[in-house]
């Protein structure tokens, strides 16, 4: 390290974190020549997990902690809590192969596929996530995605039970390959609204299967090809009929163990890290990125990696999301005492645009001491006062031991990339999943390399040191 400091490096990649410690794992996997830079003591930027509890304070400038929150080093709290949507799948396979714990199960969406690609496996853990529940009419509800949650649902009449189990049915046996699977539906002519009529779903079928199963942030989708609906209400149902309690999985430890996989694999495939390590300016060459300039070092390479926070030129902002943190001594009520769980408020039950949602984690999960809990709200700000729009959610959270407040502005780039081979990803939304994020790793790398992110099997590169184009 020290020679790397004094004669300067050429790397294909320089990447700042935090989704992109995932694209530096990728990118050091494929053969390139690495070099991660993070003004940061600790791996995954703003999505970072913070231990002990007493930085977690210090950060937010609250005074604290109490005695109550004793033995600080047992708490690990995400900043930015995202869930994986679960399914027990040919996965499993790679499960014994890796080495992984049998209860560790799965994601079937797209982050759990660059998992299982990279064999990130090896380094982490997860438990089932206990609930999955929507909020209704000023109540939380389970949220119903298999035929016997669906007849035993107080979310839906009789009538809207036996219509919702078609629906159910219709996209278990639905496949986009096989077109005698469409049932007279052309998923890429007919809207979402169209195909909720063809079922005759009432309003409130519409609202949480939208939001609660097909996790859609916004009515937008309604009016948008039925396809990507049908495959979400598929993927989530699917997830669910596994594990009984709900589709999502959280790694023990907290989300901190992701980055931190990711800069194991890149390191191990010859990826070289600095952290704790200012970037003082990024130096181009007839609008083409050169190098890095950090603490009077330069750091040459053919292409820059980075959050929005390192390129305010380059970005701009299309809203702000509000986070709050909250402790807890207690689950949350009507969650059947639940030790983890999401819940889901949309939009309409508020006469808002963007729902809120709640995800609650505890010492189930090895973040939190015996008995403590922590839930997060977020939801996007439409208002200039964000934290009024969260009251529903902390009201259900009561009492709160302490909460933590953050604004932050989401950010995205204003350009692809191609001219300045600068790529910026956007920040993270307000949604307690990471299906966005994962469409936005998809697209760096498809601007990026050119080429799709595919994962058709593992594509380890056989030399820990090559330095290909």
């Amino acid at each position: 390290l020290r020679g790397l400091l004094q004669r300067g490096t050429q790397s294909n990649y320089c990447h700042l974190p935090s989704c992109e410690c995932i694209l530096s794992g990728l990118m050091s996997l494929s053969g390139k020549k690495v070099l991660h830079i993070d003004r940061n003591p600790y791996y995954g930027g703003e999505s970072a997990s913070i231990s002990p509890i007493e930085e977690l304070y210090k950060k937010f400038k609250v005074p604290g902690p109490g005695k109550s929150m004793d033995r600080g080093r047992e708490w690990n709290i995400d900043l930015i809590p995202k869930f994986f949507l679960s399914e027990l799948c040919s996965a499993c396979v790679c499960i014994i192969l890796f080495h992984v714990h049998m209860c560790s199960l799965f994601a079937s969406g797209q982050l759990v596929k660059i998992l299982v690609h990279t064999e990130v496996t090896r380094y982490l853990d997860f438990k089932i996530v206990e609930g999955s529940y929507v909020y209704k009419a000023g109540k939380v509800h389970k949220v119903p995605a298999t035929e016997e949650d669906a007849h035993t649902s107080d979310l839906m009449g009789m009538f809207d039970k036996r219509r919702f189990r078609k629906l159910l049915l219709f996209a278990l046996n639905f496949d986009v390959r096989n077109p005698r699977t469409y049932q007279d539906v052309d998923p890429n002519k007919m809207t979402t609204r169209d195909l909720f009529c063809r079922f005759d779903l009432g309003l409130d079928v519409m609202e949480f299967t939208g939001h609660a199963i097909a996790l859609h942030g916004s009515e937008s989708y309604l009016d948008q090809p039925c396809v990507e609906t049908i495959r979400r209400i598929r993927l989530y149902s699917e997830s669910l009929s596994h594990h009984n309690t709900s589709p999502y999985l959280y790694p023990v430890y907290g989300l901190g163990e992701l980055p931190q996989g990711f800069a194991r694999l890149s390191a191990e495939y010859g990826g070289t890290f600095l952290m704790n390590r200012a970037v003082d300016d990024i130096v181009m060459d007839n609008g083409k990125v050169k190098a890095v300039k950090s603490e009077g070092k330069l750091f040459h390479c053919k292409q820059l990696i980075c959050d929005p926070s390192y390129v305010h030129s380059r970005v701009r902002k299309v809203g702000r999301i509000i986070r709050v943190i909250c402790l807890l001594n207690h689950p949350v009520k009507n969650t059947h005492e639940a030790n983890s769980c999401q819940i889901i408020i949309p939009q309409n039950q508020l006469n808002r645009k963007s729902d809120i949602y709640i995800s609650v984690v505890s010492y189930a999960h090895n973040v939190a001491s015996e008995g403590r809990y922590i839930a997060t709200v977020s939801t996007t700000a439409e208002t200039s006062n964000p934290e009024k729009e969260v009251q529903p959610g902390l009201e259900l959270l009561e009492p709160i031991m302490q909460k933590f407040v953050s604004i932050s502005n989401l950010l995205v780039p204003n350009e692809d990339g191609s001219k300045s081979q600068i790529f910026v990803s956007r920040s993270y939304d307000a949604t307690n999943h990471f299906e966005t994020e994962c469409e936005d790793i998809k697209d760096l790398y498809r601007r990026i390399t050119g080429s799709e992110l595919c994962f058709g099997g593992s594509q380890r590169h056989s030399s820990h040191n090559s330095d290909e184009k």
